[in-house]
């Protein structure tokens, strides 16, 4: 049985002075075993937010690493530099993708390193409004994904827990939203790019969160979906009243999940 996952990515928001009160009262609203939770702030606040929520059972992880392991890279953090601060991290973020150009080949880089650092790591995909209005969208996201699993062992990734967080960029912050049915059958895509590239049925075993504006409101239709795994949650998790909600709902799958199997 996939884990049922919410992560929350915190973006550029939040200081050390106030991180680790804010993880706290999440902390104390979220307590379902059930489900795996994931809080990834900023750098700068990774200590206090680790501190913040020791034994409540949620991870805490990175936004992004670069690419090599130490060097002349000013302002980047590498992956051994999160040793002890986290567990996880995102990659391929849509707005790295958009503001720093971050390439498929990149990600995969990022990806190794996380791997070899034990960081549990979140790829994230997703096509923009122009790809899914020409009827591109499974390409461009099919794309992204085996650009990013060049040279990786299907058998590595699946032991370093690999989640795949689909990001449909046209239904983020843009007032229109994507649909749980859009979400199910990118899901679907992505399995089958798994099995095309040689993860045959192990590609059901990788978890597939929704990341497009998911509120509380909303996720329920999205893990309504068997395909979909739980949610990459942006503005909303930086609410305690919204986490907690995203929360419950995402026990009451896990449950059934659990039920059924």
């Amino acid at each position: 049985m996939r884990d049922v996952i919410v992560a929350a990515n915190w973006k550029m928001n939040t200081t050390p002075a106030d991180a680790g009160e804010l993880a706290r009262t999440i902390a104390s609203r979220i307590a379902e075993p059930g489900v795996v939770r994931v809080i990834c702030p900023p750098f700068t606040c990774l200590a206090a937010v680790r501190d913040a929520v020791v034994g409540e059972g949620i991870a805490v992880g990175a936004q992004n690493i670069h690419h090599e392991l130490a060097g002349a890279y000013t302002g980047e953090v590498s992956a051994p530099m999160l040793a002890g601060l986290a567990t996880w991290v995102i990659l391929g973020h849509s707005e790295r993708r958009r503001d720093f150009a971050e390439s498929d080949a990149l990600v995969g880089r990022k990806l190794g390193r996380a791997v070899e650092a034990g960081l549990r790591p979140i790829v994230c995909v997703g096509e923009l409004l122009a790809d899914r209005e020409a009827g591109h969208a499974e390409d461009i996201v099919a794309g992204q994904l085996t650009g990013a699993l060049v040279g990786h062992d299907p058998e590595t990734l699946l032991a370093a827990g690999i989640v795949i967080a689909y990001e449909p960029v046209w239904a983020i912050g843009t007032g229109r939203t994507a649909s749980a049915a859009d979400a199910s059958a990118m899901a679907n895509a992505i399995r089958a790019t798994l099995r095309g590239a040689g993860w045959g049925p192990q590609a059901d075993a990788v978890p597939i969160l929704y990341g497009g504006s998911c509120t509380s409101a909303s996720i329920g239709e999205f893990l309504a979906e068997p395909g979909i795994d739980g949610a990459l949650v942006g503005g909303a998790s930086l609410k305690p009243d919204e986490m907690a909600g995203m929360i419950a709902r995402a026990a009451l799958t896990a449950a059934a999940r659990r039920a059924v199997s």
